[in-house]
């Protein structure tokens, strides 16, 4: 298992910390997933032999919302 912190930008409620917990979890190979308005980011353990970070940040914008690197 490996874990990464994306950074975040254009979450703005609850809403968007929900839709963002939700994309990633639905990813094969998530475990994890905790996400957070303030810092607005979401912390992601996952087994990188079924996913990997860009897939991760994909989901993200995917959903409406950008990653910042």
């Amino acid at each position: 298992m490996q874990t990464t912190t994306i950074k975040i930008k254009g979450m703005t409620c609850m809403g968007c910390v929900n839709s963002v917990k939700t994309v990633l979890k639905n990813l094969a190979g998530v475990t994890q997933v905790e996400a957070s308005l303030d810092p607005a980011q979401a912390t992601v353990q996952y087994d990188p032999t079924n996913t990997n970070i860009s897939r991760l940040k994909e989901v993200i914008i995917d959903a409406g919302f950008e990653v910042i690197d």
